[in-house]
């Protein structure tokens, strides 16, 4: 049984309300297969001990799970775990794929890591992660196809010194990066910042995702944040839309 009580002892420190903690907290057990789907939680009672909270603050957070669709309540029988998730949420992000098919469908994407290197972050980088001195960080380039079709590349960079223990080989890098942050470090991406181009696309791009010049590739560039509010992570995503689109989901 998931331990909770050290998780939902820090919401003091990250500002959250404590249903909030609680949701999230929830949320991972489900989504990293400590609770699957069908499974009956325990009661209000049992799971206010387990989080070391009140009772209210349990119906709260399973309400707004229930009315989310990630849990179902029954009669007779409890809270019990759906398995249905929407697809873009922030707090599955870990799962989140930004190009869909054509027809709307959700990809699922494998990753090949091109490069690994650990430097000094650029200006540009220091400005986006909020550093005030030259920092070390760890950068990676990664390639993303769909049904063996090359669809993304991008450039990933993180602050080295949050990652003690970060693979040093480009071929230990998980492919579900933030579920290895959050497992790993205990850094949950609770916010995204994305600026969106189409550009040109250069000889890279080209090589990279079969393309003919000239042609035109669609850029994300992002800036993730972590529980705090600190931002962890930049990225730059270069994409083509031949046979996908970028699907953007508020909720």
């Amino acid at each position: 049984m998931p331990n909770f009580l050290a998780d939902t002892s820090r919401a003091a420190e990250f500002s959250l309300p404590l249903y909030e903690v609680v949701k999230r907290q929830i949320t991972e057990a489900i989504m990293m297969g400590k609770w699957p789907a069908g499974t009956v939680l325990p009661s209000e009672i049992a799971l206010s001990q387990m989080f070391g909270v009140a009772v209210g603050t349990i119906r709260r957070a399973l309400a707004d799970l229930t009315n989310e669709g990630l849990l179902s309540r029954r009669r007779k029988t409890g809270t019990v775990v759906t398995g249905r998730t929407p697809q873009h949420s922030l707090r599955f992000f870990f799962q989140y794929f930004r190009l869909h098919g054509l027809d709307g469908s959700l990809q699922n994407s494998t990753s090949e890591i091109l490069s690994l290197e650990k430097r000094q972050a650029s200006r540009d980088e220091s400005a986006s992660l909020q550093l005030e001195s030259p920092t070390e960080v760890i950068s990676f380039h990664r390639l993303r196809s769909v049904g063996g079709i090359p669809v993304m590349h991008e450039i990933i960079t993180l602050r080295a010194h949050l990652l003690p223990g970060f693979p040093e080989k480009k071929e230990d890098i998980p492919a579900l990066l933030y579920l290895f942050l959050l497992d790993r470090y205990g850094i949950r991406i609770s916010a995204v910042r994305e600026q969106i181009a189409a550009t040109l696309a250069t000889e890279d791009d080209a090589r990279l995702l079969k393309l003919t010049l000239p042609d035109a590739v669609l850029t994300i560039d992002e800036v993730s944040y972590d529980q705090s509010a600190a931002p962890v992570l930049v990225a730059r995503h270069r994409a083509t839309t031949r046979s996908h689109r970028y699907v953007h989901e508020v909720q």
